[in-house]
């Protein structure tokens, strides 16, 4: 006999089969998120749940024990320790890089703190958990029975921000694992509107052109990320690249630290930002108890200053011990150097898929298309519905005797109803909305709120159907979207992309923040002067300094070409001089070809922030404005900034802040002053706006310049032949972008045009550049005070024959 024919079950069938079942549960159930919103089923049940309660972002807080046992009680039938620890991690900001729920109370800390008790502790919904669920309530996305079946829960959420990728994912799954990191909001919106913009191509888009926009993950610790060498031969293919393009990869992080002097002639090192996910108290430890067995020689005192304005672990070194000699110790056998996997697993149409970056993006957008087109169709049903009715209406208006007879002639609401359809002709949605009607909306007035209504509906109708029938339309208005949640989610970039270069060698201090100069010479060569001082130029010699940038060791400075090309260039990687001309080229010491020309340098100093915009304007009066975190601080490669049409080049590039103002001025002595904010910032891909109608043929920008609205400073500008002259900045009217400006000086009939312009005090010192590779250095304040359009010019510096003024450096 069988064993189908005795009932029997083999037992290593049944095993095989329960076990995959159980496999496919964990995996689709519990541990693997959903590609589209990002979410496990704990997760978007909690939201919804919320969502459900009629909590919304800014409303009152709710006991955290009424949300869990809310979830408990109708779409999650697990432990109340599983909900509450997800909900936890939800509003954890330093877990999440953008919290979906807002708590109050102790919700833990970086010190591996556990949070309190759920009936101590209360939590709303955050503004972005409830951009997750915007639209869910017009039949965009499919909803399923509960664990009972008396209620139904989304499958998957609408999810406006790109969810996964921004705040990441991690789990254990039976027999695999996803670890997505997070990403900054900012630079994933970028790069999904990029694939919208190029969609017709989408397929040949490359990950090189994703990677203009995101620079790597964003963790909400912030730290230092590194991108390993894949492979084990010298110059591998980048390691973060290469789980862009597979879904797996590793990268390491450190903690972000600088070096201080804490007095008794000692230094610190101190320690303001970890790697993610290492535990603040266990890091305190370990380095304590390494200290004690004589693993770190060196290490006097170790003292947790940390407090609500930030972290700060400060090392005390001992007398004479130097950092580099420590830190070593410190990123091998502590935390403070961690190595990241990243897997990017997740849930495509209820399988698990490895996807890699363009996947994982292009699986949001199709999502977000779906949810738009279904959020049309209802718009577009309840639209028509409407017109419907009140067409209705308005027919009984036009025939409102007709309407109010058979109304008195009618005994029961029924025959009033069918006497009013065979009347008027309309239907029996029509025919209730009639008799609903109150008296009021009789009135002239209210006859002409309905019919304005109906015509508004009309529009909207007509809107509706164009947009269902046009895929160009709807990818704008999901673009549309994309802009604006990232104009008011955006923050700065809070991990830095270290420089990589091919091996991470622990031995080297690669990160210790140490102030230099960069200094470019007007041949072009490149070097560094490790001065905390800025150096003197030297105007002996036919190449003095023409650029001159502060900048620090621990991150890379940019170099701008008049191709509108940019490449991020270590400083360690410059050679150390004492002239600017003893420097080297640009192909030397970076990817760049020796065919570029350098016209202008950015860098950070150690105090500096990533905040703050950089505004590039070219020659032809073209300007454009980024953001300084957009900067991709981990490439080797050279890369567009921007966009320059033929015949034109970039000329300078300045930092300036939110508020502050733009002055351009002209070779012809013309100048105009507007606001920033009239340049919208852009990507790095893109082209310039106008910034100034130039005076015609032979006319171009000699200087872009940046000043604050209250600022005192002095416009200071010099002829091609020397002639000087200063105006105060407050006497120049401002204008909108795009103007011809004003005229700042008439030129003398024999001038060849403004050679040179800068803004400062009185007692600031400027070096005047000639075509030469000369410099001459001048006090601003030496120069006359002009009027706005004054002839009366002085000498300002003595040129040789056929020498000409070709820029200004300030000094001080």
């Amino acid at each position: 006999m069988n064993a189908e024919a005795t009932g029997m079950v083999h037992i290593e069938s049944e095993m095989s089969d329960s076990y995959l079942d159980y496999a496919m549960s964990v995996i689709v159930a519990r541990a693997l998120p959903d590609a589209r919103d990002g979410m496990k089923p704990v997760h978007r049940r909690i939201l919804y749940a919320m969502h459900e309660m009629g909590m919304r972002a800014g409303a009152d807080y709710k006991k955290s024990a009424r949300i869990v046992g809310e979830v408990l009680g109708k779409f999650h039938p697990h432990g109340d320790g599983a909900v509450y620890d997800t909900m936890v991690r939800l509003a954890q900001d330093f877990a999440m890089r953008n919290p979906l729920l807002e708590g109050q109370g102790n919700f833990g800390s970086i010190d591996g703190d556990g949070p309190a008790a759920m009936r101590y502790t209360e939590v709303r919904m955050a503004a972005l958990g409830e951009e997750m669920m915007v639209d869910i309530a017009r039949e965009t996305v499919p909803f399923i029975s509960n664990f009972d079946g008396t209620l139904r829960e989304p499958v998957v959420l609408p999810g406006k921000i790109p969810n996964m990728l921004v705040n990441g994912a991690s789990g254990i799954a039976v027999g695999m694992a996803t670890s997505i990191p997070p990403h900054n909001l900012g630079e994933i919106c970028d790069a999904l509107r990029y694939m919208l913009d190029h969609w017709l191509r989408l397929e040949e888009i490359t990950l090189e052109e994703l990677m203009q926009f995101i620079q790597g993950p964003d963790f909400p610790t912030g730290g230092l990320l590194f991108r390993h060498p894949d492979g084990d031969e010298e110059g591998g293919a980048d390691s973060l690249r290469a789980a862009y393009q597979s879904g797996r990869g590793k990268i390491t992080l450190r903690g972000r630290l600088h070096t201080e002097p804490i007095g008794r002639g000692r230094m610190g090192i101190v320690v303001t930002q970890l790697p993610y996910q290492v535990n603040k108290a266990s890091l305190v430890e370990r380095i304590a108890n390494l200290a004690r067995r004589g693993r770190l020689e060196g290490l006097a005192d170790l003292r947790d200053e940390s407090d609500r304005k930030g972290l700060r672990l400060v090392l005390e070194l001992g007398r004479n011990v130097e950092p580099e000699a420590l830190l070593p110790l410190l990123y091998r056998h502590t935390p403070l150097q961690d190595t990241y996997s990243i897997i990017l697993l997740a849930l495509v149409d209820g399988v698990p898929r490895l996807l890699s970056l363009k996947k994982a993006l292009r699986i949001f957008l199709e999502h977000r298309l779906v949810v738009l087109r279904k959020r049309s169709v209802f718009e577009l049903r309840k639209a028509e519905e409407r017109a419907h009715i009140l067409e209705g209406l308005l027919i009984a208006l036009n025939k409102l005797d007709v309407v109010v007879e058979i109304t008195r002639r009618s005994r029961r609401i029924e025959s009033a109803r069918q006497n009013l359809r065979k009347a008027l002709k309309i239907s029996e949605d029509q025919a209730r909305a009639i008799l609903d009607l109150p008296l009021g909306r009789l009135v002239a007035l209210e006859r002409r709120k309905i019919r304005a209504e109906y015509q508004s509906i009309q529009r909207r109708i007509h809107e509706l159907q164009k947009l269902l029938g046009s895929d160009e339309q709807q990818r704008v208005v999901i673009s549309e979207e994309l802009a604006e949640l990232r104009a008011q989610y955006q923050d700065t970039r809070r991990t830095l992309i270290a420089d990589g270069s091919a091996k991470i060698d622990t031995q080297n201090n690669e990160m210790l923040a140490e102030a230099c100069w960069v200094t470019l010479s007007a041949s072009g060569k490149l070097g560094r002067v490790d001065h905390a001082e800025a150096p003197r130029p030297n105007t002996r010699n036919h190449d003095t300094t023409r650029a001159l940038q502060r900048a620090n060791t621990a991150q890379p400075f940019f170099a701008f070409a008049a191709s509108g090309y940019c490449v991020a260039i270590s400083p360690r990687d410059l050679p150390q001089v004492q002239k600017a001309q003893a420097g080297q080229g640009i192909a030397y010491v970076s990817s760049m070809a020796s065919s570029e020309r350098v016209v202008a340098l950015f860098g950070f100093a150690p105090e500096d922030s990533v905040e703050g915009f950089l505004l590039l304007a070219t020659a032809g009066g073209l300007v454009k404005r980024i953001e300084l975190v957009r900067l991709p601080a981990g490439r080797r490669d050279a890369f567009q900034v921007m966009n320059i049409p033929e015949g034109d080049q970039l000329l300078t590039v300045v930092r300036h802040n939110v508020g502050d103002e733009i002055v351009l001025v002209s070779a012809r002595g013309r100048m105009i002053c507007f606001a920033a904010e009239q340049v919208r910032a852009s990507g790095l891909a893109a082209g310039g706006v106008r910034g100034m109608k130039l005076a015609g043929e032979g006319d171009h920008i000699v200087a872009t310049l940046a000043a604050s609205p209250e600022s005192d400073d002095w416009l200071w500008y010099m002829t091609a032949e020397g002639l000087a002259g200063r105006t105060e900045l407050a006497e120049f009217p401002r204008y909108r972008r795009g103007a011809q400006g004003i005229l700042t000086l008439r030129m003398p009939s024999d001038s060849q045009g403004l050679g040179a312009a800068a803004l400062g005090g009185e007692r600031d010192q400027l070096l005047v550049l000639s075509d030469a590779g000369r410099g001459r250095i001048v006090r601003l304040g030496k120069a006359p005070v002009l009027e706005r359009g004054a002839r009366k010019l002085t000498e300002a510096v003595n040129l040789r024959d056929r020498e000409k003024v070709a820029g200004v450096l300030r000094l001080t």
